[in-house]
């Protein structure tokens, strides 16, 4: 347990370093709200709220602070003007971008200057250990990136949503 605490705590540690390099200072919670939206796609902000584990209001307030900062926009449908979903801006997806580059190179880094303990029994394990978390797979993970990297630039059109809202809804 020692060992998977010292790890956790080592991953918090890249992350929030990736986090600092990134102009605009994003919070923690806020960037896993960003990597949802990139993964998934336009999402409702209950949606955004239950997968951060956040009451409604907390994640409806976390998202109010990303579209100020110009990372996140909210998209109201014609259909049912009801249904407000969010989803990245291309600054936003620059963000994330930004932060995953810089965490992937540091863990390439730390993994080449332990390279003789990657032992296959290791890999299986943290896989094991992420899978049992919820995480999706590495290849899903940049499928569900990939499948919406260019929802960011093309406002609502192949979302199903056809109507911007900008940031007032």
């Amino acid at each position: 347990m020692q060992a998977l605490m010292l790890a956790s705590r080592a991953f918090v540690g890249l992350t929030a370093r990736s986090l600092a390099s990134v102009e605009g200072e994003v919070t923690l919670p806020q960037f896993r709200a960003l990597v949802v939206l990139a993964v998934r796609g336009p999402q409702r902000s209950i949606d955004i709220a239950e997968e951060l584990q956040v009451n409604p209001s907390t994640g409806t307030r976390m998202l109010d602070r990303l579209i100020r900062k110009g990372l996140v926009r909210r998209l109201r449908s014609t259909s049912d003007r009801r249904v407000v979903r969010v989803r990245l801006t291309p600054a936003g997806r620059e963000v994330v971008d930004q932060v995953l580059t810089r965490r992937r190179a540091d863990l390439e880094r730390l993994v080449a200057a332990t390279a003789q303990l990657w032992q296959p029994a290791v890999t299986e394990a943290l896989t094991a250990f992420a899978t049992a978390a919820g995480e999706v797979g590495e290849h899903d993970w940049w499928l569900g990136w990939a499948a919406h990297r260019d929802d960011a630039d093309t406002e609502g059109r192949d979302s199903g949503l056809p109507v911007a809202d900008s940031s007032t809804a």
